[in-house]
């Protein structure tokens, strides 16, 4: 399991990062169209929704938010925000012990199916909006590798000295030794890959984007972690062997590249 997790990592990274990097505009808005389809399908499966009406509510709610967001993303960010404290709300929801178990993962539940259609069609645009735009590339390149620092902290930090359980509801393996460890290598990261990436940020600057950064990517986790635990499931999905779902491998990232669309 060990080795197809690493196997699996070592492809994925590389394959994000070339996209990011080299692909047309279009081509890389039709990746994330393609990204935000099997986010609504892995949705579908985690609550339920099989039946005819189900599916279409499920594509409505994150099949219409995508539209909208791509058609005019600058004044519209209310809904990222609102999908956002609603997925903030589920997390508090988990943690005091409101959570589904897994006999029941199988029942239709509506209000999440719509809570989950609307957090992959309202967020997962913000990866294509970031970077399609003018210097978003390197916007984008620096979000995703400041991600990639906090997961990393958190996960050696925790490993090594972790203690004090974070929010054991909601994600049971989570330390605050841990989280503070993300978050200082995010920081450390975000200093260090502004000069490598010819932002031209200043410090302070700098500083503030990496530590909303930070919080964003450890917050953005347990949404993933609640999203899945109110579903009953204990992966979002399959399709990277060893890591789970999509869902699993993006929750981190999907809304700090909101704040970096509207704040970098």
């Amino acid at each position: 399991m060990l080795r197809t997790r690493v196997w699996t990592a070592l492809i994925a990274l590389p394959a994000l990062l070339a996209m990011v990097l080299f692909a047309p505009a279009s081509w890389f808005a039709a990746f994330i169209a393609i990204v935000t389809a099997w986010g609504l399908y892995e949705v579908g499966a985690m609550t339920g929704a099989h039946k005819p009406a189900a599916v279409l509510s499920l594509l409505a709610a994150g099949g219409g938010s995508a539209i909208l967001l791509a058609w005019a993303p600058a004044h519209l960010w209310p809904i990222p925000l609102g999908v956002t404290l609603a997925m903030l709300a589920l997390v508090e929801r988990v943690r005091r012990g409101a959570a589904a178990n897994e006999t029941a993962a199988a029942r239709p539940r509506p209000g999440l199916m719509i809570l989950g259609g609307l957090y992959v069609g309202a967020l997962f645009p913000y990866f294509a909006l970031l970077r399609n735009r003018s210097g978003g590339v390197a916007v984008t390149i620096f979000v995703l590798l400041l991600v990639m620092a906090s997961d990393t902290g958190a996960y050696f930090a925790g490993s090594k000295m972790g203690r004090t359980l974070l929010v054991p509801r909601v994600s049971p393996k989570k330390t605050v030794e841990g989280a503070i460890g993300g978050f200082i290598l995010c920081v450390v990261a975000g200093l260090i890959l502004n000069q490598l990436l010819v932002l031209r940020w200043g410090t302070g600057r700098t500083i503030t984007l990496s530590i909303a950064i930070g919080v964003l990517a450890q917050v953005g986790d347990l949404a993933g972690s609640a999203l899945k635990r109110s579903a009953g499931v204990k992966d979002s999905g399959w399709i990277f062997p060893g890591h789970g779902g999509l869902i699993d491998r993006t929750c981190s990232m999907v809304f700090a590249m909101v704040m970096a669309y509207y704040c970098a």
